[in-house]
């Protein structure tokens, strides 16, 4: 059985983390399937827009505790953590680094590694029965796999201590009133993220790429770098066959190439 299954909905491609005996935990398996599949899709120009999901109503419960077996002599076992937890940083980072738009939808537990998994997307759709979690003071442990990272970012340091030291359950209530989701589902929440995905398929990747690079790094920027990488950006953008069709477009008074439209509003 593949523990990641990889779909098309025309130009979304789909994951689904498929061990839901184990409410998807994260095993070597699965990480190494998400190594091979996240430059496959990065790759491929077809693909304009990524989600993420889970298999038998759970997102991914972290990482498989079971699996978390001591090992000797005892530097070996902090170095061999060391590594794993360093291999699994390598291809996070493809997916943090995604220059297209990421959504993860998010049914039952997103805990742990998992609530990293679902951060690491520029959009968090979850039903209501969706639970988050940074559960890993429970087991003496700090975040990992970019949680530390990301979370401040998504809902705010004081925010972010509260779930990291508690290690309390958050509903998908609190979650959306914090800004952890972007939006509840009453219905299917894959169907909601597909339907969202969709959107972007005829956007301009490339620009929409770019200005997701400079802003996962704009905190870490100073102001005027930040201009400079505007400046390039922008200088590259003028340059794409879509800005031209676009800017012909608009001087024609022809519809436009891409029309963000909101399918809730009235």
């Amino acid at each position: 059985m593949d523990v990641l299954l990889i779909e098309r909905h025309g130009a979304t491609a789909v994951l689904t983390l498929n061990r839901p005996e184990a409410r998807n935990a994260m095993d070597p398996e699965l990480r190494e399937a998400f190594a091979v599949a996240l430059p496959q899709l990065r790759d491929d120009p077809a693909v304009k827009a990524v989600v993420i999901t889970g298999a038998g109503g759970h997102f991914c419960a972290g990482g498989d505790v079971k699996q978390m077996k001591p090992a000797h002599p005892a530097q070996d076992k902090v170095f061999g953590t060391r590594e794993r937890l360093l291999r699994l940083d390598r291809w996070f980072d493809e997916l943090v680094d995604m220059e297209k738009p990421v959504i993860a939808a998010v049914d039952g537990v997103a805990f742990g590694a998992g609530l990293s998994l679902a951060l690491a997307a520029d959009y968090i759709f979850a039903t209501p029965k969706a639970r988050f979690c940074s559960v890993f003071a429970r087991l003496g442990f700090v975040p990992d796999a970019g949680g530390m990272y990301l979370l401040p970012r998504a809902i705010g340091l004081a925010r972010a201590k509260d779930m990291v030291f508690s290690a309390r359950v958050v509903d998908a209530a609190e979650a959306l009133a914090m800004g952890l989701v972007q939006r509840v589902c009453e219905g299917d929440v894959l169907q909601a993220a597909l339907a969202h995905a969709a959107r972007f398929h005829d956007a301009p990747t490339a620009a929409i790429g770019i200005a997701k690079t400079i802003m996962n790094h704009a905190f870490e920027s100073d102001r005027r770098e930040v201009y400079a990488q505007e400046a390039l950006a922008q200088a590259l953008c003028a340059q794409s066959d879509f800005h031209k069709e676009a800017a012909r477009r608009f001087v024609e008074k022809e519809p436009p190439l891409y029309l963000w439209r909101d399918p809730h509003a009235q």
